[in-house]
């Protein structure tokens, strides 16, 4: 298969970000695998891509240290000379309340899931003369769900950068989103949990990582659509 290109996927060494570089890769695409502490998980998945002939290669980056951040697109593009994608899927994710939970846990999940998103869209767009970016969201971005306020308010701010960031960066580099639904459990969750919820969705049934990695191939080779979210999530955002 011929090469594609390398593809910058942030937080690909576990659940939604493995999936995703373990399928692109197989479609030809280099991975640059993002990681920060779970080195032992992102070597497992570096070795999986290459048992099959794919490429990759590792960067660790604690991406709530803005200096750090700004630094990655730079480490990746230097190694990595046909970056030409990201893929913004690192991020925490605790429950909290505007009215009770500390500004910690706010600043934490604002700098990780959506700072971090915000530089490296500017880093790219400084150093890739062309490409495509896939933001990775939430359904919960249509709702106003309280129980997790400050993962949601960042999510909500990461949809309004895609928006953003598709018109002033157009033509030249191309900005959408996806945002999963009942895909995989959160932490401390059981399989229960996962059955409960997909039978509360219009398509009663869960979905997969692989639904997630099919939404992100179509986004990074329509080379027409810009400004887009799809919402991978059974029709959850519906209601």
């Amino acid at each position: 298969m011929r090469p594609k290109g390398t593809i910058l996927i942030t937080g690909a060494a576990k659940r939604i970000g493995k999936a995703l570089a373990e399928s692109l890769s197989r479609e030809g695409y280099a991975i640059a695998l993002h990681y920060h502490l779970s080195r032992p998980q992102a070597e497992d998945v570096a070795s999986a891509i290459k048992r099959f002939k794919g490429r990759v290669q590792l960067f660790e980056c604690d991406l709530s240290d803005e200096s750090a951040t700004q630094g990655l697109i730079p480490r990746v593009k230097k190694r990595c000379p046909d970056l030409k994608a990201l893929i913004n899927n690192a991020s925490v994710f605790q429950p909290s309340k505007i009215a009770s939970s500390s500004m910690a846990t706010f600043h934490e999940n604002m700098a990780v899931n959506f700072v971090a998103p915000y530089i490296l869209t500017k880093q790219f767009a400084r150093h890739c003369a062309r490409g495509a970016i896939v933001n990775i969201l939430d359904t919960h971005i249509s709702g106003f769900q309280s129980s997790h306020a400050d993962y949601l308010l960042s999510k909500k701010a990461l949809a309004a950068l895609t928006s953003l960031s598709a018109l002033e960066l157009a033509p030249h580099v191309r900005v959408n989103a996806i945002a999963p639904g009942a895909i995989l459990p959160p932490a401390g969750k059981s399989g229960g949990y996962m059955a409960k919820r997909a039978k509360q969705i219009p398509l009663r049934k869960k979905g997969s990582p692989d639904n997630i990695a099919q939404a992100a191939l179509f986004l990074l080779e329509n080379n027409f659509i810009t400004g887009e979210t799809i919402f991978v999530d059974g029709g959850e955002h519906l209601i």
